[in-house]
């Protein structure tokens, strides 16, 4: 969701510290972002009264027993429905592990990732929780395209960290191996994430007229379905996702991760800066699940446990 993530390209981001090591697809041991829906499936707590850190959220949060995320429901394996239609992943995990600390449910809402944060301006959702990357331009509210200011920005609450990845169709990388290979080839990727942002940052960089053809999609299963097609020569998403397409798009047989992650950082869940309470509040859920083993515990179901984060840190984004 991603980094999903918009942010100034200016240092290469491979979405704290292991993440080189997830550069193996075959580490993940998975099981796998819209318009405005609900869904409750994945999410379960305990009562309020009985839950350990109930009082750290606004009242009103905790009155009504529920926390509204805002999602990109379409990015597997940090969020993604099954085939039963729940919603599941890394995020729906944490989210109902640290609802259970907050004693509330956290109700996953599906939304383009690209409106997520307006949606958290607009009040529609209390927190953005999609595969985020926290970046120094969210944080200050800056458009990542223009260097405007577009916000007021939003607090960040750290949960994992990823890196950006290139995959081809399987056995036609035609030699790419960097994102400078991509000069004079088309590449799809999912629209407002750094990968948009980094083939946009590397194309002004490409020589003889060969800039980097860029196709955005609204989602990023959207992409891979035009480079399964033949429309491109590559996708471009954070590790986790691009390693779970090539792990499972037709069995393993339809695309291959090429060179190395880049561009490191964190994934953030994204709260109204004038909404402090309510980021202690989560800051302090995920330092519990951390502590409490449940945590890694999720980690480790989906198999990212080079992602992992030792504390939750709040705007630990660059």
């Amino acid at each position: 969701m991603t980094a999903r993530s918009t942010r100034r390209t200016t240092a290469m981001r491979s979405r704290t510290a292991a993440v080189g090591a997830i550069a193996v697809a075959g580490a993940l041991i998975l099981t796998g972002c819209g318009d405005q829906t609900k869904d409750n499936s994945s999410k379960s707590t305990t009562g309020t009264s009985s839950a350990p850190l109930a009082d750290k959220l606004p009242k009103a949060i905790r009155d009504a027993g529920v926390i509204k995320v805002g999602s990109d429901i379409a990015y597997a394996p940090v969020e993604f429905k099954d085939s039963s239609g729940k919603t599941v992943g890394i995020d729906p995990d944490l989210a109902d592990a640290m609802g259970k600390q907050l004693g509330v449910k956290f109700e996953f809402q599906n939304g383009t990732f690209d409106t997520l944060i307006t949606g958290l301006r607009s009040k529609r959702y209390d927190i953005a929780m999609s595969a985020m990357t926290d970046t120094k331009d969210r944080q200050e509210g800056i458009d990542a395209d223009t260097g405007k200011k577009v916000g007021e920005g939003v607090d960040f609450v750290d949960y994992f960290t990823a890196g950006v990845s290139i995959y081809t169709p399987k056995g036609k990388t035609q030699n790419i191996k960097t994102w400078a290979d991509l000069c004079g080839k088309k590449i799809v990727v999912q629209r407002g994430t750094v990968s948009e942002d980094l083939a946009k940052s590397e194309s002004k960089k490409c020589t003889g007229g060969k800039k980097i053809a860029i196709e955005s999609y609204d989602n990023d299963q959207q992409a891979q379905t035009r480079l399964r097609g033949g429309g491109a020569d590559a996708g471009s998403s954070d590790f986790p996702v691009a390693a779970y397409a090539v792990k499972t798009s037709g069995g393993g047989k339809d695309f291959e991760l090429v060179g190395e992650q880049v561009e490191a950082a964190p994934y953030g869940i994204a709260v109204a800066k004038s909404n402090t309470q309510l980021r202690d509040a989560l800051q302090a859920a995920l330092d519990a699940v951390i502590k409490n083993g449940e945590y890694d515990k999720v980690i480790s179901k989906w198999g990212v446990e080079a992602g992992a984060v030792k504390t939750a840190t709040v705007n630990g984004g660059k």
